[in-house]
């Protein structure tokens, strides 16, 4: 493997390639890459740029250098007749999740966390083959969730690297309480509404437990939800006081926020509080979009959900919790259009699918196509699963293609900036510096 040896795109993987994938960053695999890229668009914004030169030593990227340029002994990755770009991030996703069909309600009762966390760890090497190799999980038990992603970081099975919120934080009775639509007497299940946050000091204790059980985020649920049986998306169901102690708490330790909003008032309350992102923001008009713009928070759409459930509502009512359906059918159009006003509005944008089964694992790139149908140019559709979602997680580590980062490299054939649906499928993927999918076809 040494010596200046070329190895095609497509090519045979070597054994190297195959367990590197799950050596965890840091370990004793040292290896040098120069990956050619015919096309090179760095995740920035910038303009692409041709025959581009990526030198990569271990798990980081050392140079970009013009040219097709090959160090001594460095492994040439030929990557001439493709475009190549950061891994792309989702910074909403839900990795442990999975939709079965039936009805939802025996499903929740049913199914156990341990079924979840086996099924995970399939989500997340699809994920991770359909060119994701960072997200931002917004949601999710948080013992499995933390444990998935202490496995992927110990090289114990292969996935993106992970941000975590762990249980969302949300009231008695709003989107988020797991005993909604239940008998009362699931309540008393223990710890079944840990989750469940009913004033500033609940809310306070609730997020220092979850920085102490190993969350690197927190997740709050401001206004109803659509996924939820009977409450009001339009609605603000937490108080301010409640959402600004999460907040507060949660900043001071060292955590950004999200928040799920859909209804105007939870958009802006809590935006005026300091939330890092607003996730949907459904109902947000001019003046939520002017609030945006004041605080710098983002707003992550998650379009492909909403189609999803839009279509599921629409096709297969019976498969959704009572109420669902007729939420998501006045949902998912408000999506588009927002997002549509926010970009003109200049609101920053991060990418997020919001996946969770409605949609498969492995089909996060399919929001591409609805972020520009619903007006975005292809290069800031690109742009928000690179460099925007990397700030928006407070990582100047992966989202862009520049010396010092994580070698987290993708590439496509054609060209994204024409059609960007190529990018539902990626043809290569590089995770710290370990080749995972290559011609195609999966190393792990």
């Amino acid at each position: 493997m040494r010596g200046g040896r070329s190895v095609k795109h497509g090519a045979g993987a070597a054994l190297w390639l195959v367990t590197a994938a799950l050596v965890p960053s840091g370990g004793a695999w040292a290896k040098d890459f120069a990956i050619h890229a015919g096309r090179f668009i760095d995740g920035t914004g910038a303009a692409p740029r041709q025959k581009v030169s990526i030198l990569v030593t271990d798990d980081r990227i050392t140079a970009i250098q013009p040219g097709f340029v090959t160090p001594a002994g460095a492994e040439v990755v030929d990557l001439a007749d493709k475009t190549v770009l950061p891994g792309l991030i989702d910074t909403h996703d839900h990795i442990t999740a999975g939709w079965h069909a039936g009805d939802p309600i025996r499903n929740t009762v049913t199914r156990s966390d341990f079924e979840d966390a086996i099924e995970a760890t399939l989500f997340t090497r699809n994920t991770l083959l359909a060119g994701f190799t960072s997200v931002r999980d917004c949601g999710a038990n948080t013992q499995v969730v933390v444990a998935l992603k202490k496995s992927i970081e110990g090289g114990v099975v292969p996935g993106p690297r992970m941000w975590v919120a762990g249980a969302a934080l949300g009231p008695t009775g709003g989107h988020g309480d797991p005993v909604n639509g239940l008998r009362a007497e699931f309540a008393d299940i223990p710890h079944i509404a840990d989750n469940v946050v009913d004033g500033p000091e609940s809310a306070r204790l609730a997020v220092r437990r979850l920085k102490r059980e190993g969350v690197d985020l927190i997740k709050i649920m401001p206004s109803g939800g659509v996924m939820s049986i009977g409450d009001d998306p339009r609605h603000q169901l937490m108080t301010d006081e409640e959402i600004k102690a999460v907040i507060d708490t949660a900043h001071a330790l060292g955590m950004k926020v999200a928040a799920h909003a859909h209804g105007k008032e939870a958009i802006d309350h809590t935006i005026a509080l300091g939330v890092d992102s607003i996730e949907h923001g459904s109902y947000a008009d001019a003046g939520s979009y002017k609030l945006f713009r004041q605080y710098g928070a983002y707003l992550v759409p998650t379009m492909l959900v909403g189609e999803r459930v839009y279509q599921r509502a629409k096709e297969h009512p019976e498969q959704l919790n009572p109420s669902t359906a007729e939420k998501a059918l006045e949902i998912a159009p408000l999506l588009r259009r927002n997002l549509h006003d926010a970009y003109a509005a200049g609101v920053k944008i991060a990418f997020g699918t919001d996946t969770f089964g409605l949609s498969k694992h492995g089909e996060n790139a399919q929001e591409f196509a609805l972020l520009v149908g619903a007006g975005m140019t292809p290069m800031d559709a690109i742009r928000t699963a690179t460099g925007n979602a990397a700030d928006l997680l407070g990582s100047a580590e992966v989202g862009t293609l520049q010396a010092g980062r994580y070698a987290d490299i993708i590439a496509v054939d054609g060209d994204p900036l024409a059609d960007v649906k190529v990018l539902e499928n990626v043809s290569f993927v590089m995770k710290g510096g370990a080749v995972v999918k290559s011609g195609g076809k999966p190393l792990i």
